[in-house]
């Protein structure tokens, strides 16, 4: 297995891992805050619904683009503008689940040297397609980590 075919097996792993990590959680629980200052489990599954969504279309714009910016997206400002404690969990879920794989399906039938187009991030600059892919990759297992610590306060 090439590294390429490594990371785009864990890209796709992501969702069910989500999924697994939240399976034993009461309903009441998915909005508790175990610390002041920190997010709730449906919170933390907004924002990496969020994030797919906003690495989707950088990933999309890096393909078909030439050299194209794209902009932070302020996880704060999402959750208090996004309505993050109203969203549903399975919906959610079901919104990274999908978002992966159609992004999996266009990068599968990309060349090999797609993965070293480049975009111009706002504050971090120039990143390739697979840097993209790696950041959102690891983005997922980033937050199962937190949500497992939520878990184990409640």
């Amino acid at each position: 297995m090439s590294d390429l075919d490594h990371l785009l097996a864990e890209y796709t792993a992501g969702p069910e891992s989500l999924r697994r990590s939240i399976v034993d959680v009461r309903p009441d629980d998915f909005d508790a805050v175990p610390w002041d200052g920190y997010w709730s489990i449906r919170q933390v599954i907004c924002h990496l619904s969020d994030s797919d969504s906003v690495y989707a279309d950088r990933i999309k714009r890096v393909i078909a683009e030439d050299n194209p910016t794209f902009f932070d997206a302020d996880p704060n400002l999402f959750g208090k503008t996004l309505c993050w404690s109203k969203r549903d969990i399975e919906e959610e879920l079901q919104l990274i689940t999908l978002t992966r794989r159609q992004i999996l399906r266009i990068l599968e039938n990309c060349p090999i040297e797609t993965f070293q187009r480049t975009g111009v991030h706002s504050t971090d600059g120039p990143m390739t397609l697979e840097t993209l892919v790696e950041r959102i990759t690891e983005h997922i297992p980033h937050h199962i980590r937190f949500i497992e610590q939520k878990i184990s306060a409640l």
